[in-house]
């Protein structure tokens, strides 16, 4: 007796079975998880390791070698290779599928703390970073204004949208590209410090001389605590500029003499933009098994709310949506369904 035989002799049978079998397919289909990838962690391991102001050629020599020397030693590893630039050294270790994640990712970070002593010492410790499937921003959105510098549109970004943003469910973090922080920019006459006998190095000790906040106590009464705050970090380009670099017998060598100190981005090198306009970039990064779709239709949703909060000049786009690729393939999978019942 086939099933055929059998859905035709016991019909309330067959009956039962399909609503059993339909309703598993709902209760499935509603915690379905919905990506554009399948969530495979590949056995890759990432060092990176950073050494201001070193060219390539210290790089690859102080920083990059002993740590492959070190690396090399670990079982299961498939490739290793390495890229040495202008102050920074990244080494991506690939291991066999068959490697557990977890195990190469302890294994690697035993080397790398074995390697330490044979690194510079004003170098930045080396960083373990393991390659998650999960870590890759499905959206971003674009900050753009022809009146605004790229300073205020990361002010903006941060503290208006990435705020926003960040509070959406199954959210992991969101992130700012092409981030333009403040900070104060010194530059140097070299004719004016070689007249006075001063060096770089002296314009570094004296900002960490006097620059610096240090604690200072409290005062104690009878019946009263007061907490000592010494206002130590300069703030503004006058402050700087009256910085005392040297004092000797007769004369005081303020930052003025020998340069100027200004307002400026804390990176000059490299910038976004997008059809010839600077911009900034906020990217959302999910959570693990999120649904993508649910936070893309959020964010829409949040920005659409959010234009009254931002000034007329600003103007908020998309640079990218992985999730459009995800919403036509459910769309052809919903075609091939209806098409195969009819």
């Amino acid at each position: 007796m086939n099933i055929s035989e059998l859905s035709i002799r016991r019909p309330v049978l067959a009956s039962v079975l399909t609503i059993i079998i339909l309703l598993f397919g709902l209760i499935g289909y509603s915690y379905l998880g919905v990506r554009e990838f399948p969530s495979v962690d590949n056995p890759i391991i990432s060092v990176s390791c950073s050494y201001p102001g070193a060219n390539a050629d210290v790089i690859e020599n102080q920083i990059t070698e002993p740590l492959e020397q070190n690396i090399n030693g670990i079982p299961g590893i498939r490739s290793l290779s390495s890229v040495s630039s202008q102050g920074q050294s990244r080494i991506t270790v690939e291991f066999e599928l068959s490697v557990d994640l977890e195990t190469a990712a302890n294994d690697v970070r035993d080397k790398v703390s074995r390697a330490q002593r044979y690194l510079p010492r004003d170098c930045a410790p080396p960083t373990v970073t393991k390659a998650d499937a999960d870590a890759s921003p499905i959206l971003m959105v674009t900050i753009q204004s022809d009146k605004r510098s790229l300073l205020e549109l990361s002010e903006i970004a941060d503290l208006t949208v990435k705020e926003q943003l960040q509070t959406i469910s199954d959210v992991s973090g969101v992130q700012i590209w092409g981030e333009k922080r403040y900070s104060m920019r010194l530059w140097l006459d070299p004719a004016k410090m070689a007249g006075y006998g001063i060096t770089p190095t002296d314009i570094k000790t004296a900002l960490d001389r006097e620059n610096v906040e240090l604690p200072s106590g409290s005062i104690e009464g009878n019946t009263t605590e007061l907490t000592i705050r010494t206002m130590g970090l300069m703030h503004t380009t006058r402050e700087f500029n009256d910085l005392v670099v040297r004092e000797d017998a007769d004369r005081i060598i303020r930052m003025s003499d020998v340069g100027r100190a200004e307002l400026g981005p804390q990176d000059t090198r490299s910038y976004m933009k997008m059809n010839g306009i600077p911009m900034v970039g906020v990217v959302v990064i999910p959570q693990p098994g999120a649904n993508h779709i649910e936070i893309a239709d959020a964010v829409y949703a949040r920005m659409e709310s959010m234009k009254k909060d931002l000034p007329d000049d600003v103007v908020t786009s998309y640079g990218f949506d992985n999730t459009r690729f995800i919403r036509a393939s459910i769309d052809e999978v919903r075609t091939t369904v209806y098409e195969a019942f009819i």
